[in-house]
């Protein structure tokens, strides 16, 4: 009896992940024809219906995700067999998969990506971005090589190391400024006291638990939460508030289509964030994953001067 191949099992895999089948050929690199197809074989080689499929959904079946669940075993050991070939190579060769978190992805990437092709060219990058808590999960699955996040993040079955370190800032709207006479240095005490309302981002968003532990804050106004920097910065414009960036977003011209806005930073020792590199503690790459969080320290400090 022929045996399931590894293209069936990842076309299983994307429309898991995707619940379309348009979605998951896109993440397949093939067409919704070629991945439809690749799941009928493999419906007709087990003998029985491993996807649902109507006009309005697409779900597996139960024994569709028994199957999965077997698949992606067998796929992270293929992967596994992969990353020990690419280990025998130069370093940081071969496929890369990146996993970025919203807070950081949008202001690193454009000049990280670029940098890191340079230092290793025969690396090609995938990359992913998602909130902190779906990234662990696909990577302790396998479905992603590397993490770059914020820390700390409870993650006892992977390797963290820091690579930089994100100053907070305070963000707030430049009619405000009269009444604090226009000073650019604010205390942490001074920012838990006063009138000012506090936005950050929604709950999910690690970047918001992060803020409120390093700025010491016990309330914000929980009335406006944002899906994004963006969009605090605009309701900021809006005099709506205040709110705590990291120093990166600023950098990278956050500001630049917001007027009214005003940046303060904080007296030392400056509330910050960490940003750390993670990876499976049984990665066979793990060489790789340890030049990666050293080229990528090292870039940091350069961008920072």
């Amino acid at each position: 009896m022929p045996l399931p191949t590894m293209r069936q099992l990842q076309y299983l895999s994307a429309v898991a992940e995707h619940l379309s089948f348009s979605g998951a050929a896109d993440a397949c690199f093939v067409t919704q024809s070629t991945l439809s197809s690749g799941i009928k074989e493999l419906e007709t080689l087990i003998g029985a219906t491993l996807v649902e499929r109507t006009r309005r959904k697409v779900m597996l079946t139960p024994l569709g995700r028994q199957v999965l669940e077997k698949g992606e075993k067998i796929l992270e050991i293929a992967r596994e067999i992969e990353d020990m070939a690419a280990d025998a190579e130069e370093p940081l060769s071969g496929t890369l998969r990146l996993g970025v978190i919203p807070t950081i992805g949008p202001f690193l990437l454009p000049t990280l990506m670029p940098a890191l092709q340079d230092a290793f060219p025969k690396v090609k990058l995938e990359v992913r971005e998602d909130l902190s808590a779906s990234l662990v999960d696909k990577l302790s699955h396998g479905q992603l090589d590397v993490v770059l996040f914020a820390l700390p993040y409870d993650a006892p079955d992977l390797v963290t190391v820091t690579v930089g370190h994100d100053p907070f800032v305070l963000l707030e709207n430049t009619k405000a400024e009269s009444t604090r006479g226009g000073r650019e240095i604010l205390s942490l005490e001074e920012l838990g006291q006063g009138d000012r309302s506090v936005l950050l981002l929604e709950d999910g968003h690690c970047l918001r638990d992060h803020a409120l532990s390093a700025c010491q804050l016990d309330t914000v106004n929980d009335a406006f939460r944002a899906s994004s920097l963006h969009t605090l910065v605009q309701m900021v414009g809006q005099g709506l508030g205040v709110t705590l960036l990291p120093e990166m977003a600023v950098t990278s011209g956050i500001l630049n289509t917001a007027p009214n806005l005003k940046i303060r930073s904080f007296a030392d020792p400056q509330p910050s964030r960490r940003i750390g590199l993670a990876w499976r503690k049984s990665a066979a790459r793990a060489r790789d994953y340890k030049i990666l969080a050293d080229f990528l320290s090292e870039w940091l400090k350069e961008i920072a001067r």
